[in-house]
């Protein structure tokens, strides 16, 4: 195959062609009308008018954790900590073996839903580091059809896990592509902004991408982001920075926000929500008003600031449920963020695809110009918003040219 037809590009009018060769884009094409493909046609893919977007980005998710809900307990209490517990106890049974089987399962469940980009948290908290082996190990057997980044996750901290900032140092090592952190679950405020300066510091020195669980939670006094921005900023590092969660700014009144904006406008960081994640975790505390527990995306939006939703989990201590399936996280996303208006259903993609793309960095490498990587996703829907509106999804996923997944459109009969 070396070309799609009849297809609708987002933000440009018509119809267009898009051609490869050996896996690059060499031209993007207008068509005066739509052009007829004789069946079957081996060259060419019809997109019958339909949506073609660059793949799907899943910037957030724990690949090593994955499939592993209820084994050998379940989070019973449906919060952040009782995970972390129920997943210390499973870490224990962890093997090589069973973290590759768990993490290429879940990335074909990815790949099928049009995902082709990916970045996972690996959890560092472990002497010998043999799961960030075995996850570097797939990050090369999975290349035909994902490209993966792993980000070296202390999930029981730096400074209040012992040799914690050895075992970081040992993970940059071995070749992560982003250092992470989570200075909340430190066990003082002191502890969590010595674990960000660590952390930023081995980054900067060694030339890698930062993202940093940071504030997961719904205590309004939990702000380590200031501290992650104020560093990012004197660095010159924002665009290189991800803020994963930050749903503690639910709970920000809003005189601080106001000073808070100004700090993460100059500093320039991305940010990561996962609204399924954490509509589940937070608020457990609370009765009634009870909070919706994520971070003021809108907001963090129309500042002009990087935002992007993520799966974060898919069936395991933190999260009970998910397929792989981003458009869905999508689509709830917007609901709980209130952000069903016009402008934002003309544009919902954005948050998984061109936002996501460069919270990872990806640059030239992303996007439908001659040029980048055949890397393609041909939707259901003509439009971002009869994408949302249909519950649409990937018909099939180009990569580097080739077709690597496929999907039969459902079709309802009257009988």
């Amino acid at each position: 195959m070396n070309r799609i037809v009849n297809a609708r590009l987002r933000r440009r009018q018509g119809l267009f062609t898009v051609r490869w060769t050996a896996g690059v884009i060499d031209a993007v094409e207008p068509q005066a009308d739509a052009l007829p493909v004789a069946a079957p046609d081996g060259d060419t893919l019809d997109a019958g008018g339909r949506l073609v977007i660059p793949p799907l980005v899943e910037p957030h998710i724990h690949l090593d954790a994955a499939l592993t809900a209820g084994q050998p307990r379940w989070n019973l209490s449906g919060t952040l900590f009782e995970g972390i517990e129920r997943w210390a106890e499973r870490k224990a049974l962890v093997t090589r073996d069973d973290t590759k089987s768990r993490a290429h399962r879940t990335i074909r469940m990815l790949a099928a839903h049009g995902i082709q980009h990916v970045r996972t948290h690996v959890d560092v908290t472990e002497p010998g580091l043999a799961t960030l082996q075995a996850m570097l190990e797939v990050r090369d057997e999975a290349r035909e059809l994902v490209d993966l980044q792993v980000v070296a996750f202390p999930q029981e901290g730096i400074e209040s896990f012992p040799g914690g900032r050895a075992l970081m140092a040992e993970a940059v090592a071995m070749g992560v592509d982003a250092v992470g952190g989570i200075p909340h679950f430190e066990n003082t405020r002191d502890q969590g902004v010595a674990s960000v300066h660590f952390l930023m510091d081995l980054a900067e020195r060694h030339d890698r991408l930062v993202d940093v669980h940071c504030d997961e939670t719904d205590d309004p006094q939990s702000r380590f982001l200031e501290v992650l921005a104020e560093a990012a900023r004197v660095r010159g590092m924002g665009p290189r920075v991800t803020a994963s969660h930050t749903t503690a700014m639910g709970s920000y009144d809003n005189a601080y926000c106001s000073k808070l904006f100004r700090l993460l406008k100059q500093a320039g960081l991305n940010f990561v929500s996962c609204p399924t994640e954490s509509i589940h975790l937070q608020g457990r505390f609370d009765t009634y008003p009870k909070r919706r527990g994520l971070t003021r995306v809108p907001e963090l939006d129309r500042a002009g600031l990087n935002v992007c939703f993520a799966q974060d989990s898919i069936v395991d201590p933190w999260y009970p449920l998910g397929n792989g399936n981003l458009l869905r996280i999508l689509d709830a996303g917007l609901h709980i963020c209130h952000m069903l208006g016009y402008d934002d259903l003309q544009r919902a993609l954005d948050f998984v695809t061109d936002h996501a793309a460069r919270t990872l960095a990806l640059g030239e490498r992303y996007g439908i110009e001659p040029g980048r990587p055949a890397n393609l996703v041909l939707l259901s829907a003509d439009s971002d918003y009869e994408v949302l509106r249909t519950q649409g999804h990937a018909l099939a996923s180009i990569r580097h040219g080739r077709v690597v997944v496929r999907r039969t459109a459902s079709e309802v009969q009257w009988g």
